[in-house]
């Protein structure tokens, strides 16, 4: 498979679906959204909103947001920001978070390209983490993929050096598409040892989801590579 390097007009890799918000979630963003959300309108400093330096991590499409809330947990040592743009999604995480009492993450129910952009200091994160982003598996909806060279562009500026890309996707397909941008990417080195792709490192939780498609006998890719 060989990818053109092209730079097509800016297309969002998402689309904005009406999920169900449930009670629960409605009560959390009504209630918790205030302590917990950024304003993507709004200039940001991140050691102040966390009060503390620490290593920062974006997660783009962080969907319920389980696992999210158990990395953070895991690691409270370390500030994640999570984006996604479906409101059922970070009412889930809000309800995670106070549950748990989770104090190093933040949110944005924003367009994460635009976030990365606007509110995000370059060379300032120490980590990114794609999980499972929509594939966009007919060939004629490749150019929605997030995974792009306009993409790593982004990634090179924002990560600071030694700082990493990780992504995760269950489309065979979709994880060479990745090998094939990141490794041509001059900023970039792949963490593989095989340089291909990597085991899933224990900081990625597996989701339900992932779960199933195992028992199912189905695949999955962890693709990783550092900034140089």
């Amino acid at each position: 498979m060989t990818i053109e390097k092209i730079t097509p007009p800016r297309i969002r890799s998402f689309v904005r679906r009406k999920g169900r918000v449930t009670p629960g979630q409605h009560f959390a963003l009504e209630n918790h959204a205030q302590h917990y959300c950024l304003d993507p309108q709004q200039e940001i400093d991140f050691e102040n909103v966390f009060g503390r330096a620490a290593p920062l991590i974006v997660e783009i499409g962080f969907g319920n947001g389980d696992s999210l809330a158990k990395m953070a947990a895991e690691n409270p040592d370390k500030n994640y920001l999570g984006i996604e743009v479906h409101r059922a999604g970070v009412g889930h995480l809000l309800m995670l978070i106070e549950a748990q009492q989770l104090t190093n993450i933040r949110i944005y129910c924003h367009d994460a390209i635009e976030i990365l952009e606007q509110r995000v200091p370059n060379e300032s994160l120490a980590g990114v983490h794609l999980f499972f982003p929509d594939p966009w598996h007919k060939k004629k909806h490749y150019k929605r993929r997030i995974v792009r060279d306009s993409f790593v562009e982004l990634l090179a500026r924002k990560l600071a050096t030694n700082g990493y890309f990780h992504a995760a996707t269950d489309w065979e397909n979709y994880a060479e598409w990745m090998l094939e941008i990141l490794n041509r990417a001059a900023e970039f080195k792949n963490i593989s040892a095989t340089q291909t792709y990597c085991e899933r490192p224990d900081y990625r939780p597996l989701t339900k989801f992932e779960q199933r498609g195992i028992r199912l006998g189905h695949g999955v890719w962890d693709v990783m590579f550092a900034k140089q």
